[in-house]
Formats: C-alpha cells, structure tokens, sequence
C-alpha cells in the first residue's frame, strides 16, 4: 500500500484546533468532518466542501460550549449520520443526496447515562457506542431506545468493527480488549474479554486475520484471532516517534495505518507468509500529532485529520493499470481493485469476498469476469484452482461457462454459487444449451435446464434446479449443434450429416424435421424455428406440429436473424447482396402468448386475422386452454368466432352469473356452484354438475333457518336460571355463538354443559388444539376415544403443538407417535424418558438427534456428551471444537480408529499453534497429514530447523528451497548473514550465500564458500574479487587474492600500471619463473630511461640481458641508448636486428642502410634479390660486396627462365660464367635444340652425353618422333619403327595419327612375324575403331585372316550387309552370330517395324510393352488365330485395369470369343464391370448391352462345341447371356413408350440375378421403373431395399437387411457387397424423401403382387409348391399359360407380352426391336409359326 498526498480539505490553524472525528459514507459521495468547534463539515466524493451545520447540545440551558463530538458514523443507506457527545446524547442527522443538511432537522435523538466516547453504525437500525463508565450499549434508530450489551468498569477509549460489521472491538483504559460477536458467520472464534494490552488501545483497528493495537508505549502489537501476540513492532528506541494516537483499518482489512506524530505508519497483511508487513512510513514535517483517520468505503482515499485543525486527503494504491484502453484498474488492496470504465466514468469496486489475491482481471465487454483466483465479478465463486487452465466462456448473457480437466462448471451472473456442473470433453459453446428462466411459464417458478454432451453421439438434459437428468439422447451420428428452445421444453439438434431433429423432452419423442439443414435458430422470445433446407426457408409457426412447416423459395444462403421492433426478420446472402425476408410477426406472437399464458394478448392477436382455415385452428386452440384456465370470457369469444352459438351463447350466461356473484361477493365468480355446475355441464359431466346442486341445496337450507337468530348481547343467559326461556336462550346463544364464528366460547358453553365431545370438537374448530388436549387429558372418558384422540393430535402435530400431542400419545398409551411428535418439537428429555421405558434401541439415535439440535441452538458444550452417549465420535469432535474445548476435543479424537476423523487434527493443531504449544501442533499436525501447515508453523515461529526437519519430509524439494530462500533473504536484510548462510546451504543454494557475502563486501566468507561448494571456480573466483578489489586500489588484498589465484602475472601488472615497480619486482622475483624479474626490471628500466635505468640493470646484472631483449622486442630506441651509454660493441647487433625488422617491415632503403651499418651487406644484396630489385642488388654489391655480382646475375637469369625470357637469361648466365645452368635450364624446358647448342658451343665435351641422355629419356616432339621413326624405317629397324610409330601422340592432329598407325600395321604386315603383325593390329584395330574408322580397322582385321574381328568392326559400324557378305563368303558360321546382333540391335534401338521381319513373335511383345496395342492386334491378326488370341487377352486384361471394360467388348466383338479357359475370367470381369457402369438404364445404350449379349451368345456356342460343355462355367456364362439379353430388351424398350411395362418387368427380373450384377443397382433400377408405371407397391420395397442396402454399403457389411418383404422368392438374400455406392449421394437423398412420404401414406400397400399361385408375380419359383416355371423370354416373368413356345427346349414367352413386342415392332419400326427378334431367332432356334418376318 502506497500513501500518495492528493489535496488539502481544510487548511490547518497556527494553534491547538483538534479534528476530533471524521466519517466516510458508505455510498463513497459523502464525507463528514468535526472540529473541536463542534461543526460538521461536509464534502462531496472529490472532496469539494457542500455544506457546513453547528451540532446541538442536549439542553440548550447548558450552552453550546458544554460538551464535545467525540465520534461520528453514517449509516448503511448515507442518508443519515449519528453524533456522539460528551453531554450523554447521540443525534442522527438527515442528510440530503447533494451532501446537504437538512436544516432545523434531526432525525432521532439517543440519550445515555454518560459520556459517549465512541461510536460505530454497523448495521441499518442498530448504533453501537461505548461510554466514559465502561458500558458498551447498542441503539435503535427506529425506537429510540438502548440497551446494554455488555459492561466494565474502565472508560471506553475506542470502538471498531470486522470488515464485515457483525463484531465488535471495544478498548478500554485499563488495556483490555473486548470481543463481541452479533454473527460470528461460522468463524467459531471466542467473545468477551479477548486480551489485555500493555497501554490504553486508543489506536485499534480489526483487519481481515488480525487485530492491531497501539497506544503511548510506542508499541504497535498485532494480535491473532483468539488474543495471541503474532508480532510486535518496537519504536520505544525511536527517539523522533512520539504515542500512537489513532488507527483505521481498510474496507477490505488486508491494511492498516497507525497514525501519530508527523507519521503515518502503513502495514499490510501478507496472505503468503501469514504476517503484517510494514511499508515505509509516510514522513510529514508539520503536521502535528494525527487525531483523526477515516478510509473511503472503496479503498481508494484516506483522510487524516490533525491536532491543528487540517485535514488532509491520501491517494491508496498498490498499483495502477490501463486495460485496453477501456478500464483503469486502480489495485487498493491484495483483494479489492477498482476498475473505472474511461469512456462512461462509471466505477465498481471488485472485492474477494474469500480474501484472496487478485493477480489478474479480464473484461468481456462490460462486465468483469474472472481471474486465475476465480474471483467473478460482480459475483464470486469459491474454486479449487488448477493452475490457470480454466477455459471461460461468454457467449450466453445469463451464465458463464467455465471449463476445466473435461468438467464444465456453470455460474450464474448475479450467484455467488456454482449453479452446476457435469463431465464433458466438449468445449465447443455450440455443443452447450442452458436456459436459466428466459420466458416464464404458468405454474413453474425457477427454470433452469441444461442440455449437453456426454459423448459425441449422446445428448443429456439436466434440471439444474433439481439437480436430476431430465432425458439421454442417443444418437446414430456425430452431433454438430444442440439448442434448447427458451422454456426449455423442446430441444433441436443437429448431426453430421446435416440432419435436424426435434426431441420433446416431457414426451421424449424424437422426430426428424430437415433431412438437410445448413442453417438452424429459435427465433427469439418464441418457439418459433427457422431453418434452410438447401434452396427453401422453413418456418415452423408451431413447433408442437413439426409436420406443419411453411417454406419460402431462397436463392442463397441464411447468415443471420435479426428481431427487434416487432418485426422478425431472415437475413439472406444471395450473390454479392443481402436480401431480408420478413416472418409473420403475428403467429409468433400468438404462440408465444399461449406458452406464456395470455390469453388476453392472444385474443387481441386473432381479432386482427381474417378467418382462415389455420385461424379456425388457432382458435379451437385457444378456447380449450382458456375452458381449462376458467377464462370463460375468452372462452365465449372462442366459440363466437368459430361460429358454436350454442356454447357462446351457453358461456354468455354463465358469464353473467359469474359477474354477478363476483360483484356481490368479490372474487371472479368462477367458484360459485352454478358456474361449476354448469362447466361440468358444458363438458358433459353430468354427475360432476349434479353433486354441485345437491350440496347447494342443503346449504340454502340451513342459511334459512338461521336468518331468523339475530343476537347481538346474551351474556345473561346462564345467569337466568329458572327462566322459562332459558334453554331456549342457551340455545339462542349457542347458535349465535357459531352464526359468528366464537368457537371458542361455544365450546366453553358445550364444557360448562357436560358435553364434552361437543367442546373438543367446537376447541378444534376454533383452532386451539392444546385447550382440546387439555379438556383431553382431564377426562378419562375422552381419553377412550379413538376418534376424538385422533383428531386433537392431529390439529396439535398441524399446528406444530409435538410437544402436547406427545404428552396425549404417552397418556393413551401410543408410545410410538409420542415419541415421534417429542422428537419433533424438540422434548428430548420426555423423549429420553419415554425411550428408556419402551424403546432401549431408540435411546442412542435420540442422544444423536439431542446433540444436533443443541448444535443448531450454539449450545455446543451441552451437545459434547449427547454426541458421546450416542457413539458419534464425529460431531462429538465438532462440538467440541466449536465450544473450544481442544483438550476433549483432542481426547475423543485420539480414541477413534477411523481414519475419517484425522482431519479435525488440522483445526486443533490450529489452535495450539496459535497459543504456540509449538511440539503439541507438530504432532497433531503429523498425525492429521498436514505435515505442511506445521511446516507453516515453525516457518512462523522462526524455528527453521524444526521447519527443515519436517519439510523433507513432505514437500517438494522446490517448495523447501523457495521457503528458506525466502526466509534467508528475510534475515539478510536484517543483518543476520551467518543464520541466512546456514539456510541457504541448507537447501543448498550456497550460490545465494555467496551472492551475499559478495554483495556485502564479505569477502574472505564468500572465498571459504566458494573453496567448499565450488572448488573448480575457486580460481576464478579469486581473480575476478582481486579484479574488484583492485579497482578499489586496495593492491595488497588484491595481491593475495591475484597469487591464491595462481596468477602472479596480474598481480605484477596492477602494481606496474599503478606505477609501484619495486612491488612488482618483489612478486615476479618470489612468485615468477626464472626470468620474469628480468622482464620486470627490464620494463623498470624502460620506465625510467637514461643512465638511471643503466644503473639500475647494473645492480640487476641485467644489462647486456636487457639490451638483447630490448632488441629482440623491437625497442630499438632503448637498446642503442642503454649501448652507446655502457656497451657500444653491442651496437653493430642492434643494428643488424634493426636492419631484419625494417625489412620485415617493407623499409628497404632504411634497411640496406641498417644493414650496411652493421657491417652485413651481402644481407642487403640478398634482400634486394629476394625482391627482384636488380639494380638496387647489384648496386649494392658492386659498392660493398663484389663477390655477389655473380649469384645477382644467376639469380637474375633464373627469374627470367620462369618468365619464359630464354634469351635474357641465356645473357646474364654466359656473363656469369655459367653455361652448364643454362644447358640445365633449357633441359628443364624441354629445350633440347637450344641445350645442345649452346653444349656445343661452351661445353663441346659433354655434347655426346647430352645425346645420349635426350635419346634415353624420349623428350622428342611429334615431328622428332615421326622423323625418328622414318629413319629407322630406312635403316631397316622396323620393329623399332612400329614402335615409335605407334607412340606418336598428337590429339590435334588425327591425320597424323591415322597415317602413322596405318604405317605401323602396315611395317608389321610387310616386315614382321604374323604373330607380332597380330599384336600390333590388336593395338590399331581399337584405335581406328574408337575414331569410327570401322572400314580401315575391318579392312586391317581381313588382311590378317581375323574374320570375326573384322564383322565386329562391320557391326560397331551399324554395316550389317558388309558384315552379312564377310560371314557368307569367308565363314559361313558366323552368319546365325550376326543374324542374332542384328535382332539384339533393332531391339535396343526401337524399331519394331523393321523386327517384324526378323522376329514378329518379339515384335508384338514390344508392341504390347510399348502400349502400341493397335499395331499389335493389327500385326497379331496377320499371323494364326492363337497368337491374335494371346494378344487380344493381354490387351483385355489391360483394359480391364484402366476401367475400360467397353472397350473390351469391342474387342472381342471384333475378333471372336474361343472358349479358351483361361480368357474365362478376362470375359467375367468384362461382364461385371459392365454391368456396373453407371447411367446405362436408357435407350441410348442399347448398342453396348446387344454387343454384349452377342458375344456372350457366341461364347456359349463355342463353349457348347468344346470340351467345356455343360460345365459349371459354361452355365454360368449361360446364365450372363441371359442377364444381357434382358438388359438389351430393356434399353430396346426404353425407347417406346408402349413399352414401358416390358421395360419395368425386365428391370424387375434382373433382381433375380443380384448375384452377377450390383445389388443396390439392380434395386434402384427396379424402383424406379416400378415408380414410372405406378407399381407403386413393388416401387416403395425396392427402393426401401435400395436405401438399407445403401446403408449397409457404407458400414461395409449387409448382415443387418431385413429379407421379410422378399420371403417366398426367388430374389437371392446372400449377395456380395458392392465396394461402393453406384449412385450418388443426392439421388439416394431423393430415394429417402420419397420412400419417407410414401410411408406416411395409407392407400399404398408396402407388400409385394401376388397371382394365382399365391406367388410373387414375378417369381419363377411356386411358393407352396415350389414348382419352376419357364421365365419369358421377353420379359423374364414366369410363362404360366397362354405359351408361346420355340424350337430350342425351355424357351418360351408369355403371348401378351410376345404380341406386344411385336405389335410395338410393326408399327415403330424400331431397329432396337427388330435387332432383338433377329436375336430371339438366332437364340431360340427360330419363331414360333405364327410370328412376324422382318428383314
């Protein structure tokens, strides 16, 4: 908390002018100040003065001088403000909203018996105040009165409540404190005397955990909970703090300042270490001793009023913040922040009303929301917290969503408790509907519903009220979206598949409303649902009649609906515009009304509708509710507008006798006889009606006879005894008595009679079932009354009497109800007495019960023994506790074996920490698991070692280190390294110990850590202190530091840099190596120059040492000044090293002279050559060093050779005298002319030698090797000659070499061995080949008789007639050699067409590998069939892989089908891949399916012709010809409409062949073809059956299909399972609609046709008998009679259909007809005679 001065309220006087009391208002607008002068001052919240009033004495006689206003407080609602006065009066001002005083107005005055000193306004009508006699008496605004609360015999010197005003502190002069609790709210905590301070506690304040207390010692203590001192902070040393006057505790209790002498002290609670911390006090010169402080309610001011008069106002604030640049967070407490909206001003103080810390806040719009602490604002929820993971949501505007570890919690805004929360792993705000009484409804008052997933597939809806599961939801598919409607009655759902249901949840009916629907919403406010179903707006006015749906045509899509204004409108996005579409207002409006129960505002709706059919059913609708409501107006103009002038004009009398009861009596007059007997009429319950009448009548009899007994005074009857009259008095006055309802006294009349029966029942009438019970239990007759006992115990346990009803139970001896009605009205004494007598078992549950309601009355000490005679150890412990009686509490607990009991150790652990009994907690701690909090506890204490002992134990090894880090820092701050090093190593985190030796300048600690814990940095560590230590110029600890570091050389250069040499020298020469105090003296001596620095190297003995280094260390300047002072033979050397260094240098000019001084100038010349600098070289030797002339010019003449400069250095070589270098040279260069001339002409003696070693080593060039050659060609050495032919290489010259190749085969030819002429042409041969010299290299190869050389050759060349011709003439064998490369060569080069003349079975392989496999079939169908055969096979099998089945068949239509077996399977995929094209049911593929059934056709005659016949194959190929017959006469059909039948009929027996063609297929193709002719019968199963082999597709089995429909069948039930579905999705949706409205349908019959035989008409085989008949070969329906049959056996038609086939063939002329008679023929074996001839 930071104190920050804001402004000046009221300037301070030079003298003695007290504040005496100040007050904030609750409301945070008002604040009040008193002055010794006994005036109040008010200001606004900015603390601008608004009004000033003079208070009043308590009698004006005494004068206004009199008293003082010692305290003031306003109440809870700001409008008032209580003054206490030292007159014995409290006034309570009326103050105005605007801070102002109502003048000559006060709102009630409180008088006391002395002196008020003190005084606080905890709660709206009650003022506590304390008075100078001790006594703490509490007032009433309303009443005026007081009454004590408590007194002592000590001045009252201050008051003060907790934070949440239900206690009080009241401090006294003697230093005792005392506590006083109205609500202890749980807390358990003591009352009464609480403690005794040192002073009188004139400074108190109550903060959230602990008390403060100060006064003049100069001591500020805080206190715990029940007394115990938790800290002291001494200031008596303090010269300059003078007694602590006053204290304030802030709203929120986590701060309070201690005001005294131009001081404030600020301290603030630490939830973390459960200790006050104590911020930096608030220094202010001159401003006297503080009198007066008072915090604003929100935390965010402090006002502080003083001994002169000021009063000056404090800005209080931890931090300040700027979210988004929307709020200011200013953070006036641990708990409490205020956040100030910047754009509207408007402020909301945030409080944790748990106390916690608030880290963080977030904002959602404007309405504070949560932080890591869970603290929603402005509700507050107590939460487990799990690290931050929570997950918010705030889509919803009544409830937040939190969610956390799979649990969804839900919490209401406005609750400060979770509403509910259940398990889920489905986050997704859409996957969550909660309704919390959004629209009321009639009869239900809290409405709160949940709907939710448990898994993806299952919806759960919860009543959050009650807490129980209102329905499950399972589902067949993913669910992507749920909605409850706003009442909570209807949920819509939406699944994967874009399917919308509606589920009711009081009928749990599920229905199914959109079978497409990207779009959803209720409208709002209604029960109204929108929806698209691909291109049409739905509306379901009534939800109740899902079926009833209106639909708009759309164009685009729904992105929104918008209702405001009373229009309801569709937001439509079509294209690039927005379209709206506007819903009838009036229909939501009337069925909003009906679910709300206005009938009125329904009424009032159809009044503006025309009548129309749906209106009619509005209003049957709204008559029958508002009949059941007995709204019998709104019923009458119900039946008006309907036209039912019966009932309307029925309801128009009732209606009037209802209005005139109801004007006579009140009331609506709906419950009069009449009006009921004449609904009950209306709703023709006669009996109903008649009873109504029947108990009127009796009524109406007795009201007539007592019209005539009007009494108004006989109490003189019994007085009147012998009066002729007195009975009928008696009876006059009884029946007075009941006329006007005194039961009472005419039971009392009935008792003074003897008719006690009588009285009982008048006593129970008048409702005094006790009096009853009385009279009861005094007459022993009465008691015999079964009936009488009855009925007075049952009024007495009515009217909650137990006690007496017990009391009459034990009297008639009904133990069992006595008993029960004792424990209910809380007699557990009689109770006990009863159950020892009669129920021993009922003895020790009574004890428990006993116990409980002692408990509930705080009794808690009376409870202990209750609980322990009634063995519940528990709430024997709990009671205990709550009296604070720990020890018995401690000793019932350590007799219990439970384990459930251990966790009341914690709280009485608590308790002897608190009285620190430190060893007792410890183990009652231990025993209770919470190791922890008695780690907490030490921790405290300070007692670290017992906190380390136990926090190994239980913690986490970073929980231990972060607590004695912590707590180690603590002691560093106060000085205390040693105790703060032994926690750090305790933890072992000796690197902080470390960190703080060093930060304190402690260094030899630091060094003897770092020796212990790091070793290998030790080293280091000293080197980088002696650095440090250096820098402070403190050289000797830094020396120490530089050599226990082992780095003497450091130490050594800080005392050179700081100029202190002999220091310097006395290390290296202790410390250094053998030369090192050389170097240091050498640098000594540099330092000081001249002949002081030769003298000090003479008493060294370093001199000519330090010449030499001075030199070697390019000190040149230094060395020839220590040499020309003591030795200047050294001189000569420093020159030389002079002269190297500048050369080095690039300094050359300056070097030759160095060198030359030196007295070393062949040096200089040899520089100059190393640098090519000749003049300079030779200038210098011929001046210095004429010896060197000579190697100049070979060194000249050697750089010219490697620059190709023969002649110049051929020049400087012959000057030099050196002619053998320059025949050296030339050699080198391969310059064996210019060497042999110039040995010729220098050196003739070594000329035959240079012969001999040039012919020795072959250095001759191509022309010398060809010369060569030449002359050993006629010299006659030709075998050399071939040689040096064949080693001529010259590649840039390929003329040449050929001719000396071809020179050498031809030497070797000529001259030399066959054998040596082979050799050499095995050499030549490759070469001429390599050069394409293919003719020369064959021609070379034929000269030696090497034939099959010679036909390689020919074929490297490609020269394959050459090579055919050399093989035929010269060796016949080798023809099938080239015949064989000829082949391999057109193969690796591609040209098939070229091989078909060689090799046409390898031809066609490449074909066929090459994918040409039209030229393949082409070429194959030129050679034998078999081969053509092969081929087409594999081009079908190819075909047939890449989908193109049609192809295939034209193929083999082309070509033929043989009956080979193994294309048998090449034909049946054929067929199946056919038959599974898609879009092949039309006219149009009439020429595939004839293709088809031809080749099948053929195939069965080859296959009748061979081996195959009549084999398992053969039939089933007859089987496919059959299927492709029917599909040709189908598409044949397709194309006439007279036809269409023929056309259905065969789709339909194609079904009969599921097995061969695709099931879903075949059933889809049958459903429609039924549908078109309006078979709607057999059109509904197929297509069903469609639909769930669909199905069964897509889950990938069909073992779920019903096969009812297809029982007595010929239609298979065991088919494949198609890979996937032949038609596509949309077609199958347009399936499901239809089948959907046919269903729903009752004039179709979902059962197959039947004929005569009791069979499906369209299967082969008799149901009963199961006798096969013939299929048609027209449409493959069973010939029953009227056959037509053919020649072939078991071919036959129906004549109906035989003859339509022909008529439509006749009059059409359709090809497609024609070409399937044609068949017919050819198949069958001709037409029957009475056919038709067509051409």
């Amino acid at each position: 908390m930071q104190l920050k001065y804001l402004k000046t309220l009221l300037t301070p006087q030079d003298g003695a002018a007290k504040v005496t009391c100040m007050a904030w208002a609750p409301n945070n607008s008002k604040f009040a100040v008193c002055t010794i002068d006994r005036v109040v001052i008010l200001y606004d919240e900015q603390g601008e003065k608004r009004d000033r009033f003079t208070t009043k004495p308590a009698d004006p006689k005494y004068g206004k001088k009199t008293y003082v206003v010692k305290s003031m407080a306003f109440s809870l609602d700001s409008t008032k403000i209580a003054v206490a006065q030292t007159d014995n009066i409290i006034f309570v001002y009326k103050i105005g909203e605007e801070c102002k005083y109502f003048d000559d107005k006060y709102d009630t005055s409180l008088g006391s018996s002395s002196a008020v000193t003190c005084l606080v306004w905890p709660s709206e009508h009650t003022i506590i105040f304390g008075l100078a006699e001790g006594k703490v008496r509490q007032a009433n605004t309303k009443t005026s009165k007081s009454s004590m609360i408590y007194g002592t015999d000590s001045y009252v010197v201050s008051l003060t409540t907790n934070v949440s005003g239900k206690g009080i502190l009241s401090g006294h002069a003697d230093g005792t404190v005392v506590r006083y609790f109205f609500d202890d709210e749980g807390s358990g905590e003591s009352q009464g005397k609480l403690l005794t301070h040192a002073c009188p506690p004139y400074a108190m304040a109550w903060g959230t955990n602990s008390i403060i207390v100060a006064g003049c010692d100069k001591k500020i203590v805080a206190y715990g909970r029940e007394g115990h001192v938790l800290q002291t902070f001494d200031y008596s040393r303090d010269r300059s703090e003078k007694e602590f006057t006053v204290a304030a505790s802030s709203p929120s209790g986590q701060s309070i300042v201690v005001g005294s002498f131009d001081r404030l002290r600020v301290f603030n609670w630490s939830p973390r270490k459960g200790i006050w911390d104590e911020a930096s006090p608030k220094e202010i010169p001159n401003l006297y001793t503080i009198t007066a402080l008072s915090w604003k309610k929100d935390g965010s001011r402090l006002s502080v009023g003083t001994l002169c008069g000021g009063v000056e106002l404090f800005d209080c604030c931890l931090r300040r913040s700027i979210y988004k640049n929307k709020f200011e967070m200013t953070y006036v407490g641990l708990s409490q922040v205020i956040v100030k909206n910047l754009s509207t001003g408007t402020r909301v103080v945030l409080k944790s009303q748990y106390g916690y810390e608030i880290d963080e806040w977030k904002a959602k719009v404007d309405v504070c929301c949560t932080s890591i602490y869970n603290i929603t604002l402005p509700l507050q929820v107590a939460w487990q917290g799990s690290g931050g993971n929570e997950k918010f949501f705030f889509e919803n505007e009544t409830v937040c969503m939190i969610f956390n570890a799979g649990e969804l919690a839900l919490v209401e805004y406005g609750s400060n408790e979770i509403l509910g929360s259940v398990r889920t792993e489905f986050m997704n705000p859409h996957l969550i509907s909660v309704r919390l009484n959004e629209r009321r409804q009639r009869g239900v008052e809290d409405n709160r519903k949940l709907a939710y997933l448990i898994d993806i597939k299952t919806i759960a809806i919860v009543d959050l009220v009650g807490g129980y599961n209102l329905g499950t939801i399972s589902h067949d598919s993913k669910i992507d979206w749920l909605e409850l409607n706003e009442t909570g009655r209807k949920l819509l759902f939406r699944d994967k598949k874009l399917r919308l249901h509606l589920y009711d949840i009081e009928s749990s009916l599920k229905s199914t409303m959109l079978s497409f629907c990207p779009y959803v919403q209720w409208v709002p406010g209604s029960d109204v649902v929108v929806a698209q179903n691909r291109g049409n707006l739905c509306v379901w006015y009534t939800i109740d009649s899902p079926e009833r749906v209106t639909m708009f045509p759309l164009k685009g899509d729904i992105v929104d609906l918008e209702r405001s204004n009373g229009k309801t409108e569709v937001i439509v996005t079509e294209g690039v515009n927005s379209v709206s579409y506007t819903l009838d207002e009036g229909l939501i409006e009337f069925g909003t009304a009906i679910d709300d129960g206005d009938y009125y505002r329904a009424t009032a709706f159809l009044e503006t509708l025309e009548m129309s059919a749906e209106t009619e059913a509005l209003w049957k609708t709204l008559s029958k509710l508002s009949l059941e409501a007995q709204q019998l107006h709104i019923a009458e103009r119900c039946f008006a507008a309907l036209g039912d002038v019966s009932k309307a004009r029925f309801l128009n009398e009732t209606n009037k006798i209802a209005d005139s009861v109801s004007k006579e009596y009140g009331g609506d007059g709906t419950d009069h006889y009449q009006v009921k007997a004449r609904l009950a009429m209306l709703d023709k319950n006669f009996k109903l009606a008649e009873m109504y009448y029947m108990e009127q009548v009796k009524n109406t009899a007795v009201s007539m006879m007592l019209q005539n007994q009007l009494f108004t005074n006989i109490q003189c009857v019994y007085p009147l005894k012998g009066h002729p009259e007195l009975d009928n008095l008696r009876r006059s006055y009884y029946s007075y008595l009941m006329e006007t309802n005194q039961n009472e006294k005419a039971g009392e009349v009935k008792e003074n009679e003897g008719d006690f029966t009588g009285a009982v029942n008048l006593y129970l009438k008048a409702g005094l079932p006790a009096k009853a019970a009385w009279l009861a239990m005094s007459r022993d007759e009465l008691l015999s009354s079964h009936d009488i006992i009855s009925r007075i115990t049952a009024a007495l346990i009515k009217g909650e009497f137990y006690e007496r009803a017990g009391d009459l139970f034990e009297r008639t001896r009904n133990n069992q109800k006595a008993l029960e009605c004792y424990r209910k009205g809380n007699a557990f004494k009689k109770a006990m007495d009863l159950a020892r007598v009669a129920f021993p078992a009922e003895v020790v549950k009574l004890e428990e019960v006993w116990g409980d309601y002692l408990v509930q009355q705080k009794k808690m000490d009376a409870a202990i023994n209750h609980y322990i005679e009634a063995g519940c150890s528990t709430k024997a412990i709990e009671a205990a506790i709550a009296a604070r009686q720990w020890k018995k509490a401690l000793h019932i607990l350590e007799l219990q074996e439970d384990k459930t009991a251990a966790k009341y150790y914690l709280k009485i652990a608590q308790h002897y920490a608190s009285v620190q009994e430190f060893e007792v907690a410890e183990r009652l701690f231990v025993k209770g698991d919470h190791t922890k909090d008695a780690i907490d506890m030490y921790t405290q204490a300070g007692r670290w070692e017992q906190a380390h002992k136990l926090a190994v134990k239980c913690m986490s090894q970073e929980d231990v280190s972060a607590l004695y880090i912590s707590r180690a820092q603590e002691l560093e701050r106060e000085g205390k390294y040693k105790e703060a090093e032994r926690l750090f190593t305790t933890v072992v985190e000796p690197d902080l110990a470390i960190t703080m030796y060093k930060k304190n300048k402690m260094f030899d600690d630091m060094i003897r850590l770092v020796a212990v814990h790091h070793k290998d940095l030790l080293q280091e560590t000293r080197i980088h202190l002696a650095k440090e230590l250096e820098a402070e110029s403190r050289f000797q600890e830094a020396e120490y530091h530089y050599l226990e570091g082992q780095d003497w050389k450091a130490a050594v250069n800080m005392y050179r840099v700081n100029d202190m040499w002999e220091e310097a020298y006395r290390v290296s020469k202790t410390h250094g190596g053998a030369s090192a105090h050389k170097q240091v003296a050498y640098l000594w001596a540099k330092n000081l120059g001249g002949e002081v620095a030769v003298k000090l190297l003479n008493k060294f003995g370093f001199l000519e040492t330090a010449i030499d280094f001075a030199a070697d260390n390019y000190a040149f300047d230094f060395a020839f000044e220590l040499a020309r002072l003591a030795m200047k033979q050294k001189i000569p050397d420093i020159h030389l090293k002079n002269a190297m260094f500048l050369e080095d240098q690039g300094k050359f000019n300056e070097a030759e002279t160095e060198f030359i001084k030196a007295g070393k100038p062949k040096e200089a010349v040899l520089m100059h050559v190393h640098n090519k600098d000749w003049s300079n070289a030779q200038r210098v030797a011929e001046a210095h060093d004429p010896e060197s002339v000579a190697d100049i010019l070979v060194s000249q003449a050697k750089f010219c050779f490697d620059q190709k400069e023969f002649q110049k250095a051929e020049a400087f070589l012959l000057r030099a005298q050196r002619p053998e270098l320059a025949i050296k040279y030339y050699k080198d260069a391969g310059m064996w002319t210019d060497a042999m001339r110039i040995c010729k002409d220098y050196l003739p003696s070594k000329l035959s030698v240079l012969q001999k070693e040039y012919e020795s080593e072959g250095n001759w060039g191509v022309e010398g090797m060809v010369e060569q050659a030449q002359e050993w060609e006629q010299t006659g050495e030709y075998a050399r000659a071939v040689d040096c032919y064949l080693k001529v290489k010259d590649s840039s010259n390929m003329d040449l070499l050929m001719k000396c190749w071809m020179k050498a085969a031809e030497l070797a030819i000529k001259f030399l061995s066959h054998d040596m002429a082979v050799d050499i042409s095995q050499v030549v041969g490759p070469r001429l080949i390599q050069l394409r010299k293919y003719n020369e290299a064959a021609e070379l190869y034929l000269n030696l008789d090497l034939i099959k050389n010679a036909i390689d050759a020919f074929i490297e060349g490609e020269e394959w007639n050459k090579a055919k011709r050399v093989a035929k003439e010269l060796d016949p064998r080798l023809e099938e050699y080239v015949d064989k490369r000829y082949k391999e060569h057109l193969k690796n080069q591609g040209k098939v067409d070229s091989l078909v003349g060689v090799d046409v079975v390898a031809a066609l392989d490449m074909y066929s590998e090459r994918g040409q496999w039209e030229k393949c079939i082409d070429t194959a169908s030129k050679q034998n069939f078999k081969v053509l055969q092969k081929y087409i096979a594999l081009y079908a099998t190819h075909l047939i892989k890449e989908g193109e089945a049609e192809k295939v068949l034209n193929l083999y239509t082309q070509h033929g089908v043989p009956a080979y077996s193994q294309n048998f399977n090449i034909y049946k995929r054929m067929f199946l891949e056919l038959v599974s094209v898609r879009d092949r049911d039309c006219a149009e593929a009439y020429r595939m399916w004839a293709d088809l059934r031809d080749v099948l056709l053929l195939l069965c005659e080859n296959l009748s012709k061979s081996s195959e016949a009549n084999s398992p194959a053969h039939e089933e190929f007859e089987q496919m010809l059959l299927v492709a017959h029917y599909y040709a006469t189908r598409s044949a059909a397709k194309g006439i409409d007279q036809l269409s039948s023929v056309a259905a009929k065969l789709s339909i027996s194609l079904l009969r062949h599921t097995e061969l063609i695709p099931a879903d297929k075949a059933f889809y193709e049958a459903g429609l073809a039924a549908k078109a002719v309006e078979w709607e019968n057999m059109a509904f199963i197929f297509l069903n059956r469609f639909l769930d082999l669909a199905d069964g597709i897509d889950e990938g089995t069909l073992d779920a299909l019903d096969h009812t429909d297809f029982q007595d069948t010929d239609i298979p039930f065991e088919v494949p399972v198609p890979s996937k579905l032949h038609f596509t999705v949309e077609k199958r949706e347009e399936i499901r609609e239809w089948v959907l409205t046919v269903s729903m349908d009752q004039r179709v019959e979902q059962v197959l046709p039947k004929d005569e035989r009791g069979t499906y008409e369209a299967s082969l085989v008799a149901a009963g008998t199961g006798i096969r008949s013939l299929p048609c070969v027209i449409t493959g329906y069973p010939v029953l009679h009227n056959k037509i049959e053919f020649k072939r056996p078991g071919m036959a038609a129906n004549k109906d259909d035989w003859n339509k086939l022909l008529m439509a063939t006749k009059t059409t002329h359709s090809p497609e007809c024609q070409d399937v008679l044609k068949f017919i023929t050819q198949w069958c074996g001709g037409l029957p005679s009475a056919g038709y001839s067509f051409h």
